[in-house]
Order: structure tokens, then sequence, then C-alpha cells
């Protein structure tokens, strides 16, 4: 079993900057990959980001990549998303989830986090 705690949500202006982590606790934490997803209101669950077990690779979405960056701190059991240039559209609640059987998809991450809300003001 996995639990995964999140934070550093929370209100900022378009152009800044949030850090968001995801503490792990329960299984070895350097065994498994993270990843983070987001759900807008009205809006189906999607894919941000993702790291591999050991931190060598990582995954983005297109609408995040080069302004969004995962990584991990395994003897903290933490992973954590550097969000910079934040848009009003990144508004969401920001989970992340443990154990994939791969990156990309919801489904095939057996446990996640109870979200933190991002909020994105113009």
């Amino acid at each position: 079993q996995v639990q995964l705690v999140e934070s550093g949500g929370g209100l900022v202006q378009a152009g800044g900057s949030l850090r968001l982590s995801c503490a792990a606790s329960g299984r070895t934490f350097s065994s498994y990959a993270m990843g983070w997803f987001r759900q807008a209101p009205g809006k189906a669950r999607e894919f941000v980001a993702a790291v591999s077990w050991g931190g060598r690779r990582t995954f983005y979405a297109d609408s995040v990549k080069g302004r969004f960056t995962v990584s991990r701190d395994d003897a903290k059991s933490t992973v954590y998303l550097q969000m910079n240039s934040l848009k009003p559209e990144d508004t969401a609640v920001y989970s992340c989830a443990a154990d994939p059987t791969s990156y990309y998809y919801i489904s095939d991450y057996n446990y996640w986090g109870q979200g933190t809300q991002v909020t994105v003001s113009s």
C-alpha cells in the first residue's frame, strides 16, 4: 500500500510560479514511478507529468512542456512539480499518483492522493 499527500497549491497570478509536493508513505518510495494529473472544472482528468523510479526519465504533456518540471527526492519520499509561467488554463485540482504500469494513463496508476487546488488568475 502507498499513501500520498499533496501540498503547495494556492492562488497565483498569471506568469507566476508554484511548487507542488507529494509525500508518500508505505512501500519503498524508490521502487516505483510517480505521476501528476490535473482536473479542471467540467473537464476530464488529464496527464501532466511523470518521473520514473530512480528519476532518470521524465515525461510531460505538451501543454506544460518547457514550463513544468517534475522531480523526486527518494530520501524524503517526495515528488515535486515545479510550475513556472503559469496560465489561467492551468487552473485545476492537481493530484499525484503512484506505481503505474505505464506513465500516461489514469487507469494504470494504483494509488492516488486527494489533490490540491491550483488557481491562476489573469
